[in-house]
């Protein structure tokens, strides 16, 4: 029997392969399936960024005299409608995972010591684990995070109302995104970053969301020192390039990254944050001990975790292990939606960039002067593909697409024989036409024989 301590996305698709494959499962889940993805991040984000761009939206439209006001929203609802369709979704990942012949053990807590598993402090008999634990919030060690108004995503249910100043601890993409969603939402917003604003985010995406974060302060090199507050927190003193500085807040929201969770785990190899170290098979230091997604300290990405879950399988299937990615796609959701793919670059590498086309999600923006934006790098001599950025309506799925083909070595000259839709406000295939044509002629121009005079 092999058993899988963790129901999140790398887990339990790797006990459902496992299943397929007819062997016995029980997967121990000690809060719901789903994991970190539907109950504190992409779900999360995905509900509460429908209702700001929503507010969003209707701001724009009131502006250009189309609609009267914006509506009122509440925070209390969509909090507890989001709960409810989490539950839903919870509900359709049980069944699916049950029906491929998984033993569910929810709500029980699992460890692993060595090539056991225990569940409860009860032993359960297993030939095989698989560690699937996933991440948790880094905590940074400041004064006072203990303290009322304090919140993380996995806490975020306990706000009762939107802060009238809410500070960001971060400046990442997540935190980004919920500073994006609390200043649509009403509140005042500043965002806490120790060193750059969305530093591994390219340069042309990171400018383009400053634009749309314009309503929020942003400070970078800022170091906070401690919390300031009695019953609740009130403030944060702050080191900012060089100087002191007091940020008045109501509340603070942790959004400073994810770290391996793994204290249930004792007795296999670890790296100092707590990543359980595994093989190119995805096996521990102990040969009866597997380990798959964020816990292992590779990127904090759902379709990352997936993938690794089915490799995973796959090694204590005794199978070859399905490669991984060369190319792995990222989004982010403010009022567009940002994506971006890297590839290997080259030293003969041209840019090419435009404006996103108006359509669907973007014509009402032509006014304020922002449809998106697109953006890629290609080889000069070959036409290969080295990157993609995007923002605007389904960037993410282009940037999906698009990594693909760049896995199979399709190149903008390959581009002459893709045939669009319209409208759409996709901005990529536009411009790997006019690179096509573009390198075309500039080689031709190389190639013409010198005239003798």
């Amino acid at each position: 029997m092999i058993g899988v301590l963790g129901g999140g996305p790398a887990g339990r698709i790797a006990a459902m392969q496992l299943a397929l494959a007819g062997r016995e499962v029980t997967l121990v889940e000690k809060k719901g399936l789903g994991g970190q993805c539907l109950h504190y991040g992409c779900m999360v984000v995905c509900a509460l960024n429908d209702v700001a761009r929503h507010l969003h939206n209707s701001r724009t439209l009131v502006s250009l005299g189309i609609i009267d006001k914006v509506p009122e929203f509440s925070f209390p609802r969509t909090l507890s409608g989001m709960a409810r369709i989490q539950c839903r979704i919870e509900a359709v990942l049980d069944d699916e995972t049950r029906k491929c012949g998984v033993q569910i053990c929810q709500g029980k807590e699992g460890k692993v010591d060595g090539n056991k598993l225990y569940v409860d402090g009860t032993l359960l008999p297993t030939d095989k684990i698989l560690v699937a634990t996933g991440s948790q919030p880094r905590i940074p060690d400041i004064a006072g995070l203990g303290m009322p108004g304090v919140f993380t995503p996995h806490s975020l249910h306990m706000m009762k109302e939107v802060p009238d100043h809410l500070m960001i601890l971060g400046g990442g993409i997540m935190a980004s995104e919920f500073a994006f969603i609390f200043r649509e939402f009403g509140a005042e917003v500043s965002m806490a970053v120790r060193s750059t604003f969305l530093k591994d985010v390219p340069e042309n995406l990171r400018a383009a969301a400053r634009r749309e974060l314009s309503g929020v302060r942003i400070y970078e090199n800022c170091t906070v020192h401690r919390l300031l507050g009695e019953d609740s927190v009130t403030g944060a003193e702050c080191r900012i390039g060089g100087e002191d500085e007091t940020i008045t807040c109501d509340a603070v929201f942790l959004a400073a990254g994810l770290i391996p969770n793994s204290g249930m785990v004792s007795g296999i190899r670890k790296g100092t944050d707590g990543r359980i170290i595994v093989d190119r098979s995805m096996m521990t230091s102990n040969p009866d001990v597997y380990a798959c997604g964020d816990v292992t300290g590779s990127r904090c990405l759902t379709p990352v975790a997936r993938n690794e879950g089915i490799r995973a399988a796959a090694s204590m299937l005794g199978r070859d292990a399905p490669p991984g990615f060369p190319h792995i796609p990222q989004s982010m959701n403010l009022a567009a939606e940002y994506s971006f793919v890297d590839g290997k670059a080259t030293d003969d590498e041209v840019a090419f960039s435009s404006p996103g086309p108006a359509g669907p999600g973007t014509f009402w923006e032509v006014p304020g002067g922002y449809t998106g934006m697109a953006s890629i790098l290609v080889s000069g001599t070959t036409g290969d593909i080295h990157a993609v950025y995007t923002a605007g309506p389904a960037a993410g799925i282009l940037s999906a697409y698009h990594s693909f083909l760049m896995t199979l070595g399709v190149t903008v000259h390959d581009f002459d024989r893709f045939m669009e839709v319209h409208p759409m406000t996709d901005g990529i295939y536009p411009l790997m036409k006019y690179a096509s044509q573009r390198l075309s002629r500039e080689s031709e121009i190389r190639e013409r024989p010198e005239k003798k005079h």
